[in-house]
C-alpha cells in the first residue's frame, strides 16, 4: 500500500469515527498532494509524497512559533496536533550515527573536497534521507565535515 493510499484510508476511518479535527488535517495533506499532482501532471510516488509532507511540517513549525510568540495557544495547539499527525506518516527517523554514516559515504562517493562541493553531497543524501532526517541538520553536519 502506498503512502498516499494509506492517508486516504485514514481519511475514511476518520470520517466514520466523526473525528473532525483529524479529518480536517488529513484532508489538508491530501489536498497538498493532489495540488502538486495537478500542477506537475504526474502521480506522486512515496518519496514525492514525503517531500510534500516535509514541506507541510516545516510550514506548521513556522506558524507554531509565530502563534506561540503572539500568545495564541488555541492556534498553537492546532498546529502542534497537525505536526504530530503529519509526522506519523513519516518513516522511522535516522539515528545520529546513521546520518553521520550517510554523510561520510556521500562525501566519499562524490569525492567532495570543500564546502563548494556541498550541493553534490546534499543531493545524494537527500534521496536516501528524505522524510527520515531534518535536512537542515544534515547540511550542518556536512559543513562541519568540511570545516573541522
Amino acid at each position: 500500500m502506498s503512502l498516499k493510499e494509506r492517508i486516504q484510508d485514514d481519511m475514511k476511518t476518520a470520517m466514520r469515527a466523526k473525528d473532525k479535527e483529524r479529518l480536517g488535517a488529513i484532508r489538508l495533506m491530501l489536498a497538498a498532494v493532489k495540488q502538486r499532482e495537478v500542477d506537475e501532471r504526474i502521480d506522486l510516488d512515496d518519496a514525492q509524497v514525503l517531500g510534500v509532507l516535509e514541506k507541510m511540517i516545516k510550514q506548521r513549525r513556522e506558524s507554531l512559533a509565530q502563534y506561540q510568540n503572539a500568545g495564541r495557544e488555541d492556534l498553537a495547539a492546532r498546529e502542534s496536533f497537525e505536526i504530530g499527525l503529519i509526522q506519523s506518516y513519516r518513516p522511522e527517523p535516522l539515528s545520529e550515527a546513521d546520518i553521520d554514516t550517510l554523510v561520510a559515504n556521500a562525501i566519499a562517493v562524490t569525492g567532495a573536497q570543500s564546502v563548494r562541493d556541498m550541493g553534490k553531497v546534499m543531493a545524494l543524501i537527500k534521496d536516501q534521507a528524505q522524510g527520515r532526517a531534518d535536512m537542515t541538520e544534515v547540511g550542518t553536519r556536512v559543513k562541519a565535515r568540511f570545516n573541522p
